[in-house]
């Protein structure tokens, strides 16, 4: 029997390591594929910023003035850190919204509350489209729908599927057209100014993450509620629609507006302060 074998593994020996280091690289190729089916296509050719001459972030003379602050009382103090604990701990994730308008300045109070976050060197990397026309809002659900079926059909996986289960959510959005706005949030990689140089934008991530966590808090402040939501591979066709520069990335998606009258929410629990503090 060995006899027989040996003449064909010498005679074949070239083809069957060929085939098995081509099926190996096939494999490799489609795990790699599936894994990038998970970050968003939002990853273009960026300008080359060494090709462009880059500008300062802030001026050299930037003025230094006195800070202006009144002490409150301890009393004070304890009652306004407990009040914004309340007001925080009321907030829910909402997928259910009423269609009743909201004036367009609440709207950009919210924004203009977000856009004080701080950021690395004062760039101030965000961007916020605020969206309230129903032929956008109805194109933006499009986009959304389609590529949400695929990824809870194909992209997410069984694991991550049946940990939303509960949560009874799938790709049908029906809040992105039912919500008076949308507010969208892109990430700035760096700016472009009318002269033609770039400025560095420092800790963008960090930035825009500080900033949307205050939006969400305005957005709850005001009365109003919210989702946070964060279209996956949709990016790109989002920012196309709205005009959106190449450096520019979508990092979120809320819509903004009053709860449906039949409203419901999943009876859910926060970690006590004791599983979320060490203090030393």
């Amino acid at each position: 029997m060995l006899s027989k074998i040996l003449p064909f593994w010498s005679q074949y020996f070239h083809y069957i390591i060929f085939a098995l280091i081509s099926y190996c690289a096939l494999v490799n190729f489609i795990s790699k594929r599936k894994h990038l089916s998970y970050i968003d296509s939002n990853e273009e050719e960026e300008e080359d910023e060494d090709e462009v001459e880059n500008e300062s972030a802030l001026p050299n003379d930037l003025e230094h003035i006195p800070f202006a602050y009144v002490r409150p009382s301890v009393e004070d103090l304890k009652r306004r850190a407990e009040e914004f604990y309340k007001l925080a701990n009321a907030r829910r994730t909402l997928r259910f919204f009423s269609s009743d308008p909201i004036p367009k300045t609440v709207i950009q109070d919210i924004i203009r509350a977000a856009g004080t976050a701080p950021s690395g060197a004062h760039t101030e990397p965000w961007t916020f489209v605020a969206i309230s026309d129903t032929e956008t809002k109805k194109q933006i659900r499009n986009i959304i729908e389609k590529e949400e079926e695929i990824n809870y059909r194909k992209r997410m996986g069984k694991k991550w599927t049946t940990d939303l289960k509960p949560l009874k959510t799938n790709w049908i959005k029906e809040y992105l057209t039912t919500a008076p706005y949308l507010i969208l949030v892109f990430k700035q990689k760096y700016s472009i100014l009318p002269n033609g140089k770039i400025k560095t934008h420092y800790y963008s991530d960090m930035s825009v993450s500080i900033a949307c966590g205050i939006l969400i808090t305005a957005i709850q402040y005001a009365g109003l509620v919210t989702l946070t939501s964060t279209p996956l591979n949709c990016g790109p066709a989002i920012r196309a629609l709205l005009g959106r520069p190449l450096h520019e990335k979508l990092c979120l998606l809320l819509p903004v507006g009053y709860p449906a009258d039949d409203a419901t929410i999943p009876k859910l629990q926060r970690k006590p302060l004791s599983d979320i503090l060490i203090e030393i």
